[in-house]
C-alpha cells in the first residue's frame, strides 16, 4: 500500500532538510551563506543533504563559472511548493520555546 506521508517523509524527513528548505524560502543563497544559516551542520551532510534535495527536485543547484566556484541553491517551484509546511512547524516550534 502506497502511504502518502511516507512518500513525503521520504523526501524532507530528516533532521537538516527542513532547515535547508526554510532557509532557502525567502530566495537563492550562496552555498556557504546557507551552511552558515546551520551552524550544526558538518560539511559533510551539508552536501549530502543538498544533493539529495536536489535529487528529489526540491532544490535547484547552480554553478557559476568563476574562481573561486559559486554555487547558489534555490528552491524549485516543488520546494516551494512546503512553504505553508515549513512556515507552520517554525510558528508551532516559537509558541512551544515561550
Amino acid at each position: 500500500m502506497n502511504c502518502p506521508l511516507n512518500y513525503t517523509m521520504n523526501l524532507i524527513g530528516t533532521k537538516w532538510k527542513p532547515l535547508v528548505l526554510f532557509h532557502l524560502l525567502d530566495g537563492a543563497l550562496r552555498s556557504g551563506i546557507l551552511q552558515k544559516q546551520i551552524p550544526e551542520i558538518s560539511n559533510k551532510m551539508f552536501t549530502q543533504t543538498v544533493r539529495e534535495l536536489e535529487k528529489d527536485k526540491l532544490v535547484n543547484r547552480k554553478v557559476y563559472p568563476v574562481v573561486p566556484p559559486k554555487v547558489e541553491y534555490k528552491l524549485t517551484v516543488l520546494g516551494k511548493s512546503l512553504e505553508s509546511i515549513l512556515r507552520d512547524l517554525d510558528s508551532w516550534g516559537k509558541k512551544l520555546m515561550k
